[in-house]
C-alpha cells in the first residue's frame, strides 16, 4: 500500500516566517486558448521538501549531488506526540536501529495553517548530534526541526539552526511537513524524490510503501 504524506500546494499555503508566498494563478484556460496551464510562484522550501547540505553550509553539498536512490529511506517511525508545544525531542527518543531515516511522529500537522502549527516540538541539539553520529536522515510532520522563531519562543530555547547544521553537516538529510504519518507502520519505506532544481531544497511527493 503506498500513502501519500505530502500536503498539497496551493495558493497561501502555510512557509517558514520570511519564506516566499506561494500562489498558483491560471495562466491559460479552455476557454480562451484550448488548454490549460497554471503558474506556480514557490521557495525552494515550499510545503513537504528536503533539505540539502548546502541550505545551511556555504560549500555542501546540493540535492543534484545526490544519486536517485538517496531519496528512497528505510524509514523508522518514533511516536513523539506525548510532547507539548516548543518541547525539544530530547536524544533519548533516537533508537538504535540499522534503519536510515527518523522519521518524527509529533501530530503536529492536524495544527497545520494555523499559527499553532509554528510552535511545534523541536529536536534537541542532543538529539540531532546523536542522528547525525548514527547517519540517520530525518523527517517529521513540523515546520522544523529547530524551534521556530515565533513570540512564543522563549530564552531557554536553542538559537539558530542547531539541528539542521549537525544533520546536514553529517550528510543526513533533512525532511519537513510531512503529514498523515498515523497511517504507516513503525517501520516503512520513505520515498521523497525532490523536483529537479538541484540546489539547497525542493518539494517532494513523500510518499510511504507498507
Amino acid at each position: 500500500m503506498h500513502v501519500d504524506l505530502t500536503h498539497p500546494i496551493e495558493t497561501g499555503m502555510q512557509t517558514y516566517p520570511g519564506d516566499p508566498d506561494v500562489a498558483v494563478h491560471d495562466h491559460a484556460s479552455h476557454d480562451a486558448d484550448g488548454y490549460r496551464v497554471s503558474s506556480v510562484d514557490l521557495g525552494s522550501h515550499t510545503g513537504t521538501h528536503v533539505d540539502a547540505p548546502s541550505h545551511v553550509v556555504p560549500d555542501g553539498k546540493t540535492l543534484d549531488d545526490y544519486p536517485l536512490d538517496r531519496f528512497v529511506f528505510d524509514a523508522v517511525r518514533v511516536d513523539c506526540r506525548d510532547l507539548g508545544a516548543r518541547e525539544p525531542i530530547p536524544a533519548a527518543r533516537v533508537p538504535a536501529t540499522e534503519a536510515e531515516c527518523l522519521v518524527l511522529w509529533t501530530g503536529w500537522d492536524d495544527h497545520w495553517g494555523s499559527d499553532r502549527y509554528a510552535d511545534h516540538p523541536y529536536l534537541s541539539p542532543a538529539a540531532a548530534r546523536r542522528c547525525a553520529d548514527r547517519g540517520l536522515a530525518v523527517a517529521s510532520d513540523t515546520l522544523n526541526p529547530d524551534p521556530t522563531p515565533t513570540p512564543a519562543a522563549d530564552d531557554g530555547e536553542p538559537e539558530g539552526f542547531a539541528a539542521h547544521h549537525a544533520l546536514l553537516e553529517a550528510d543526513c538529510l533533512v525532511l519537513e511537513n510531512l503529514t498523515g504519518l498515523d497511517a504507516v507502520e513503525d517501520r516503512f519505506e520513505l520515498r521523497a524524490y525532490p523536483l529537479a532544481l538541484g540546489g539547497d531544497g525542493a518539494p517532494v511527493r513523500a510518499v510511504g510503501v507498507v
